[in-house]
């Protein structure tokens, strides 16, 4: 009845629920109220008959307290959010066979729907990466940045579910009707707005905090500053989950809110799909080496020799006193390094002295 007759994010709701139980709640929203037709919905609901033709449809509806309820889903009681939305919701609807258990380790992708090749490119990737390593991705199954971190999660042979805005038996956008209608035929799609529900603005911005809180972190990988997608990573810090930002061109307008976030401080930079396991993992899992240069032969001698390498000339040779005394050596040690370099292939001696390998 709540979930219903509540338009999502109802704080009122979650709290009276919080408080004295959802039965309760309905009872005590029920009581007539000026200006609010919240009573009439109510006494409007079957859900009875919500559930029967639920369903049919193959969809199921979840409540705190079910074995299948994300926990994560009720961290968004305790925190003390300045946005109007907010609050646990009072259930889920979910089409698809995965549990929803299954999300206690996966990470959000989420970004703009205007998306640039390099976004696209890199979306693809980390949601690639992550769904491989047998993390579930989670993303709004919009256009954009949300379709490629779902479409790459499935090429990868993952799992990934949607959060929706609508209800699970809507379509939206249409564009994405073939990668919505495999989610929920082998994965997951999910909302809190019951079947038949039409996405709204208000509905978005409410799915942004699901989206977050399912998850163990949210990566952004390319947002404007009034992308919807900054709103999801608000949520997530909020809810003390790891947050995650992919550094884009200094010129690209679909990356302002990244760097703005980057700004404000608190969220790592990632720019691939293992540095986005080690930050979700437990600790000393999915560890990353750190990236190196390229490896020089010379990178493999002493700091004795390489300081002597670094005082041969590349033409006129110098010779051995002069090379000593630039280094600080005795004569004896600068000679053996010398001679080791000559073995090495890296100077040779000539008339007059030593000098570099190779030069003319």
């Amino acid at each position: 009845m709540l979930s219903r007759a509540v338009e999502p994010g109802d704080r009122t709701t979650s709290s009276l629920v919080r408080q004295i139980g959802p039965q309760g709640a309905v009872r005590e929203q029920l009581a007539p109220k000026a200006d609010s037709g919240l009573p009439d919905r109510l006494r409007e609901v079957d859900p009875v008959r919500e559930l029967e033709q639920a369903e049919r449809q193959g969809i199921r509806f979840l409540v705190p307290g079910d074995p299948e309820w994300p926990q994560g889903l009720d961290d968004l009681d305790h925190i003390d959010s300045v946005q109007a939305l907010g609050g646990t919701p009072p259930g889920l609807w979910v089409k698809g066979p995965m549990p929803l258990t299954e999300l206690d380790t996966s990470v959000a992708v989420v970004g703009s729907r205007a998306l640039s090749v390099y976004g696209d490119e890199v979306a693809r990737a980390i949601a690639g990466t992550v769904a491989g390593a047998g993390v579930p991705v989670v993303s709004g199954g919009a256009k954009g940045i949300d379709f490629a971190a779902h479409d790459a999660a499935l090429l990868a042979g993952g799992a990934t579910v949607a959060v929706l805005a609508c209800g699970v038996d809507r379509v939206y956008p249409e564009q994405n009707r073939r990668l919505l209608a495999h989610l929920a035929a082998e994965f997951a799609v999910v909302s809190e707005q019951p079947p038949g529900s039409a996405p709204t603005r208000i509905r978005f911005l409410a799915r942004n905090r699901l989206i977050a809180a399912l998850t163990r972190g949210t990566v952004l990988v390319e947002a404007a500053l009034r992308s919807g997608a900054l709103n999801t990573v608000g949520w997530a810090e909020q809810l003390s989950r790891s947050v995650m930002c992919v550094p884009g061109p200094v010129t690209s307008y679909v990356s302002q809110g990244v760097h703005e976030w980057f700004r404000r401080g608190g969220a790592s930079l990632v720019t691939h799909g293992a540095e986005v396991l080690e930050v979700v993992g437990a600790a000393g899992e999915h560890l990353v080496v750190a990236p190196r240069g390229e490896e020089r032969p010379r990178d493999q001698l002493s700091r004795s020799d390489q300081l002597v390498l670094e005082q041969v000339p590349v033409s006129s040779p110098a010779c051995v006193v002069s090379i000593a005394r630039l280094c600080s050596l005795h004569i004896r040690d600068a000679d053996s390094a010398l001679r080791r370099l000559e073995s090495s292939g890296f100077v040779r001696e000539v008339e007059g002295g030593w000098r570099l390998a190779g030069a003319s």
